[in-house]
């Protein structure tokens, strides 16, 4: 990738910086050159990936030395582009949102500072991943399980901080963060929580501060550069069930989310309960041509063919309860009643009990793995995936019209219609994973044009993405519209107190510095 220099720096000013940077981290550890560049893009770009790229790279491996790179910065006006791994596949990888920006890359700072196993925490830096996380725990034989997303080669911390979901009772990542300790954009170095006294022993423990609480400021946000953070853990239970229901119509939806919700909020289910419809099954099976070989999107006639042919329903739940037996049982027994009053097919049963080691190979059971990225070889060619990720409701006439907009919208782009539901408790995860070739320019107009749509109708209907891809991160800040986009002005407001030349992740979630604003209207897809 060709060299895009900072806005407003030249080429001698930006050779001095990178020479600073240096300076703190040794020449090795910046990364300048096309092919650094290139392995900073965005792999799974809708469109060119130089629409965002990154000037050059630096890579600190301490504190003191991520201290040292945003002082420079500052000095010397270069914006900086923080990543714990730069494994935020779908949502623009390590790519930075302002084109010629340096990207932070944190890899390096991997220590897991702290297992706690009595009171089941760890304390993590950033570049720590899900595998490293769980080697570390299975290397010791300790008595603890992760929450894991589908892709276990990014970042834990990372995860967390963009608000990442897993699949079990810990599946709301961003909760179970407790105590930072965090680079401000001056370089100053602050511990959040109880952390803010010195040598306190209970800064991951307890997740309120003296005053303003502010660990969850530092999530999705250019306020900061975390450099480790506490994460509590779940314990390992004496035993686990799952109940497989495979649900056979899409207006089933509905009355499933009503049935688990309420078993979610009372806690008679204590998992992230993920309902994926059935093209999150195929994607595992082959390749898009090997079930349909014609362009548009697979046709519903085909679609129940397929159901039958692999006896799959058009949704399944795969629904694990967790504890003593006597207690999953009596759990089950209440479960099974529910889900029968709608479907008459008993689920599969799958039980676990503790010293099974060999079985415990789910991602509800906080076992990494990347196998659903499988699903970009769906399309073929150089496959891409994109989620649109609305939040809404845990009831069926939220979750049955928000399933009939987007299914309206994608049906009229015609792309293949691949819906999961995430219930974690009062509200639904609504992830629409949208595939496309990125050697189709075809393809990429209709994605560009169907993302835009999607955005659009579902803020129209009162509900909004919680993440979203790099190049779409201002049009969904712009959903976020009462009282005059009054939560953009509020972070705007802070951003320009503490970062005021605008160093840390300028544009990061639609929210700009003044030094940068007049580059918003860059890099929109």
């Amino acid at each position: 990738m060709k060299l895009v220099l900072p806005p407003r720096l030249g080429p001698r000013a930006f050779d001095t910086a990178l020479s600073a940077f240096a300076g703190v981290v040794g020449k090795d550890w910046v990364l300048s050159s096309d092919a650094d560049r290139d392995a900073y893009a965005d792999i799974y770009a809708p469109g060119p990936a130089e629409q965002w790229p990154a000037s050059a790279a630096v890579a600190p491996a301490s504190v003191k030395e991520v201290q040292a790179i945003v002082r420079l910065a500052n000095e010397h006006k270069v914006p900086l582009w923080p990543v714990s791994r730069g494994k935020n596949l779908g949502y623009g990888t390590a790519a930075p949102r302002m084109a010629g920006s340096v990207v932070l890359d944190l890899g390096r700072m991997n220590r897991i500072i702290d297992i706690d196993p009595k009171l089941a925490y760890c304390v993590l830096e950033p570049g720590v991943s899900f595998f490293d996380l769980h080697e570390a725990i299975a290397r010791e034989n300790l008595p603890l399980w992760l929450s894991v997303p589908g892709n276990a080669w990014g970042s834990v911390l990372g995860n967390a901080f963009e608000h990442g979901i897993g699949y079990t009772p810990y599946g709301l990542h961003a909760r179970n963060l407790c105590g930072f300790e965090v680079v401000l954009p001056d370089g100053d170095l602050v511990r959040t929580g109880m952390g803010a006294m010195t040598g306190n022993h209970a800064w991951h423990l307890h997740p309120l501060s003296y005053g303003p609480t502010f660990d969850l400021a530092f999530t999705q946000s250019s306020l900061g550069v975390v450099t480790r953070a506490g994460l509590w853990l779940q314990p390992a239970p004496a035993a686990s069930l799952e109940l497989v229901f495979d649900i056979p119509h899409e207006d089933d939806i509905g009355w499933v989310i009503d049935t688990i919700a309420p078993l979610k909020i009372s806690g008679t289910i204590d998992q992230n309960v993920f309902i994926p419809s059935w093209l999150g099954k195929m994607v595992l099976k082959g390749q898009r041509r090997d079930f349909w070989d014609k362009p548009g999107a697979i046709p519903d006639w085909r679609v129940k063919e397929l159901l039958a042919q692999y006896k799959l329903g058009y949704w399944q739940v795969a629904l694990r309860l967790y504890g003593e037996d006597s207690v999953i049982r009596a759990k089950a027994d209440i479960v099974r009643a529910a889900m029968a009053r709608n479907l008459a097919a008993p689920p599969a049963e799958h039980w676990w009990h503790s010293g099974d080691e060999r079985n415990a190979i789910d991602t509800t059971m906080g076992v990494p793995s990347a196998v659903p990225l499988q699903m970009s070889d769906w399309v073929g060619g150089r496959g891409a995936h994109m989620g649109f990720s609305p939040v809404v409701p845990a009831t069926s006439e939220h979750v049955m019209g928000q399933l009939k907009r987007s299914r309206a919208i994608i049906a009229a782009h015609d792309v293949d219609f691949y819906a999961s539901f995430t219930i974690g408790g009062r509200f639904a995860t609504n992830i629409n994973m949208l595939m496309f070739d990125r050697d189709q320019p075809e393809q990429i107009a209709n994605m560009k044009s169907l993302f835009n749509a999607l955005i659009g109708e579902t803020a129209k209907a009162g509900y909004g993405e919680y993440r979203t891809h790099l190049g779409w991160m201002d049009t969904v800040m712009d959903t976020y519209d009462f009282n005059g986009h009054a939560l953009r002005r509020l972070n705007e407001r802070i951003k320009d107190a503490l970062d005021p030349n605008g160093v840390l992740s300028p544009g990061k979630q639609g929210v700009w510095p003044a030094a940068w604003r007049d580059q918003a209207k860059e890099g929109r897809a």
